[in-house]
């Protein structure tokens, strides 16, 4: 049978794994990824270099403004790869890329703390098999395909398959994909401010502009702010970015977003992010409570910042913004520490536009379920005519779906959501909100149900969709017991009969062998 072809990817992480002996594992995602960001910055570089050549500007090859007005890092002759090829079976390959890098970000401000430091040099790694995963990378011809991305493929495959390979600690900077798909495609940010606090490898900004793209928007239309407490992450974030040609405020340096806040004045109109789930002992007992970001709520406690991220985020948004955010299932009904009468305030101040119920194993930091919560101000826009004529609006309500059965297993232990699923789930959410243009919303039993705030004060201001969707009725089976038994039996009884059959055709061939 013929072998389907490896794939790019498929190749690197291959020749990724080799590096194991020289380095560790949880450090050789920076080498490979560090790589495959010069390898893409070189091929964009002798591009538009061989442009201004054929347009007869030879003089200017060497001027660093010509390649910035085409989005395109100016790279000095020792950063460029064809440097980085020729000399990598050289002992000082390692010291010879760091130089490489460290040029890069000193030519571009947009790079400021985006790169390896003396990275490769300080890990000593072995040359034969660092020349070897070179030749590899060299393979890849970056630019053969720019509508499909295939340095942004490779990127993304390399952060999911690092993840999954570190385990826990390896998925704190990635948020699975498809979780975050469904994230951009429920808030739709065409235009404004888009924030997350916790920013990670940055996947919600990258599967934000990728939503403009698709949808014909124009990028320049949006404005990305983030920050990243985890210094290698907070490069990994400005790297993956930089090779998509996103331009982000990620704050001046790496830093913990309720202890220096990066962007104190700013106001998102969309919000997306996956903050630690249940992080411990975020601030000692006497920090922070007098906070302006919760001074209209109860302090969020200092044992689990869960509410602290969502006040946080409440404080952030715009006049008309909504948030979308990832969080631990207790979130939605946890009573501890004065959490309970947070969350009943947000009720009461109709903040609550949607809440999710996801299956779990989708995380590779957990195999727990989690929900993703829709926070708005922008409620009272929600007015619409339905096909009936009639004029409505989602004041005073909130859309509960429950999709603990939607998802597919991609391996033993991990699920993700389809195309599909993302498509009913979206679907649904906005013809709630009157968006749709193929029919009006209705309840769903044991999948959605728009919920008023009585309703939720009914069940304890829990906000678990179960309590609200029900259960869905399953069909009814027409057939009797007695026929039913009666079937089985039969099916059983000619099981039995060929299995004797079986066992008599077994004697005869081991008869004719000598065997008796």
């Amino acid at each position: 049978m013929k072998q389907k072809p490896k794939s790019i990817e498929e190749t690197l992480w291959q020749s990724c794994d080799k590096l194991r002996g020289s380095v560790e594992s949880s450090e050789y995602k920076h080498v490979v990824l560090g790589l495959i960001f010069l390898k893409f910055a070189s091929d964009k570089f002798i591009r538009c270099r061989d442009e201004l050549i054929k347009q007869g500007k030879k003089k200017y090859i060497e001027r660093k403004e010509f390649y910035n007005m085409s989005n395109v890092f100016f790279l000095e002759e020792r950063s460029r790869w064809d440097f980085i090829i020729k000399n990598a079976k050289q002992n000082d390959i390692a010291l010879k890329i760091d130089t490489a890098l460290s040029t890069i970000e000193k030519n571009n401000p947009a790079l400021k703390g985006a790169l390896p430091d003396n990275y490769f040099s300080r890990l000593g790694l072995d040359t034969e098999k660092l020349a070897a995963l070179i030749d590899k990378i060299n393979d890849i011809d970056t630019l053969s395909d720019a509508q499909n991305d295939i340095v942004g493929r490779v990127y993304e495959y390399f952060l999911s398959h690092f993840a999954s390979k570190e385990g826990k600690g390896g998925g704190e900077f990635y948020t699975p994909k498809c979780v975050v798909q469904l994230l951009s495609q429920m808030l739709e940010p065409y235009q404004g401010i888009i924030y997350d606090p916790a920013c990670g490898s940055g996947g919600m900004f990258v599967q934000s502009v990728e939503f403009i793209t698709q949808h014909h928007g124009n990028k320049k239309e949006v404005s990305i702010y983030g920050q990243e407490y985890t210094q290698t992450t907070y490069k990994l974030a400005k790297m993956n970015l930089a090779i998509r040609s996103i331009s982000a405020n990620l704050g001046v340096v790496p830093a913990d977003t309720f202890f220096n806040d990066q962007h104190p004045d700013l106001k998102a109109d969309f919000i997306l992010a996956n903050p630690p789930f249940n992080q411990k002992a975020w601030r000692n007992k006497n920090e922070l409570t007098n906070d302006a970001r919760w001074a209209v709520y109860p302090t969020p406690p200092a044992g689990n910042a869960n509410y602290a991220w969502i006040l946080h985020m409440l404080s952030k948004l715009s006049v008309s913004g909504t948030a979308g955010f990832v969080l631990a299932n207790g979130s939605m009904s946890s009573n501890t520490s004065g959490e309970g009468d947070i969350r009943q305030q947000i009720i009461n101040n109709d903040l609550v536009d949607c809440m999710i119920a996801l299956p779990g194993q989708l995380f590779y930091t957990t195999q727990i379920p989690v929900c993703l919560w829709f926070l708005t101000r922008n409620k009272t826009k929600q007015t619409f005519t339905d096909q009936r004529g009639s004029h409505r609006n989602r004041t005073g309500e909130t859309l509960f779906i429950d999709a603990r059965n939607l998802g597919s297993m991609i391996d033993r232990v991990h699920k993700q959501l389809t195309t599909e699923d993302i498509e009913k789930i979206t679907r649904t959410y906005h013809a709630w909100r009157g968006e749709a243009k193929d029919g009006d919303y209705q309840d769903s039993l044991g999948f959605c149900k728009s919920a008023t705030i009585d309703e939720i004060k009914a069940n304890d201001d829990v906000l678990t969709p179960g309590r609200y969707v029900g259960i869905e009725e399953e069909e009814d089976d027409s057939e009797t017991f007695e026929i039913l038994m009666q079937d089985l039996t039969q099916t059983l009884f000619k099981q039995m009969s060929d299995a004797k059959k079986l066992d008599q055709d077994i004697k005869q061939n081991l008869k004719g062998l000598g065997y008796e």
